[in-house]
C-alpha cells in the first residue's frame, strides 16, 4: 500500500496524479478564480463548514442539510462528488436558476435527466484541462480531479454570465435549442 504526505492511500494498479474517490474526502473548494469569473451568488446549498473564501452571501453547510433548506436567487452548486450529487443536481434542476459545477460524465443517466433533457438548462462550458480543486484550508489539491468538469447554467442571466466569464474551454448555447 502507498500512501502520500497526508496519509491518503493510493491506488497502486494506477497511481495517476489524480484526485480519487481513495482520497477520503468529499469536501473540495471550487477555484476562487472561478467563482470571480461566475458571481456572486446567492445561495451555496453544499458549502464547507470551514471555508477561506465565501461562494455566495449565504452557506448551507453539511449540518444544514442543504436539500432540505429553501433555495433561493442565483445558486452555487459545486455538489458533493458521492453519491448525493444526484440529488443536489435534481434539485438544481427544480429550482432552475444559477451555475452547477460537476464532471462531465455526458454518458450517465443522471446527466441527461439533469442537463441534457432537462429544459431550464441553458448552456454548457466544457472547461479546457482538469481542474485543480482546493483543499478546506485553501491549498490547491496535490493533482487535478481525474475527470473533465463542466459548469452548467440554468437560466439565461447565467448562461450570459457563463458565455461571458472568460474562462477556457467550449461554450454551447442551449437558450433556444429546437429539442424541448
Amino acid at each position: 500500500m502507498t500512501v502520500d504526505l497526508f496519509g491518503n492511500t493510493l491506488d497502486e494498479v494506477n497511481p495517476a496524479p489524480y484526485q480519487s474517490s481513495v482520497m477520503g474526502t468529499d469536501v473540495w473548494l471550487t477555484p476562487p478564480e472561478i467563482l470571480r469569473a461566475l458571481g456572486p451568488f446567492d445561495l451555496d446549498p453544499c458549502a464547507p463548514k470551514q471555508r477561506p473564501w465565501d461562494m455566495a452571501k449565504v452557506h448551507y453547510t453539511r449540518e444544514d442539510n442543504g436539500l432540505m433548506k429553501p433555495w433561493f436567487g442565483r445558486v452555487w452548486l459545486n455538489p458533493p462528488y458521492s453519491n448525493q450529487s444526484v440529488k443536489f443536481m435534481r434539485r438544481m434542476t427544480d429550482h432552475g436558476i444559477g451555475t452547477a459545477l460537476v464532471f462531465a460524465r455526458v454518458e450517465t443517466e443522471w446527466f441527461f435527466e439533469c442537463v441534457w433533457d432537462c429544459p431550464k438548462v441553458s448552456g454548457i462550458l466544457f472547461l479546457e484541462g482538469r481542474l485543480c480543486f482546493c483543499r478546506p484550508d485553501g491549498r490547491p489539491a496535490l493533482n487535478n480531479a481525474g475527470a473533465p468538469s463542466v459548469l452548467i447554467s440554468y437560466g439565461a442571466e447565467d448562461a450570459r454570465r457563463l458565455r461571458a466569464s472568460g474562462l477556457n474551454g467550449f461554450f454551447i448555447d442551449l437558450e433556444n435549442r429546437n429539442d424541448r
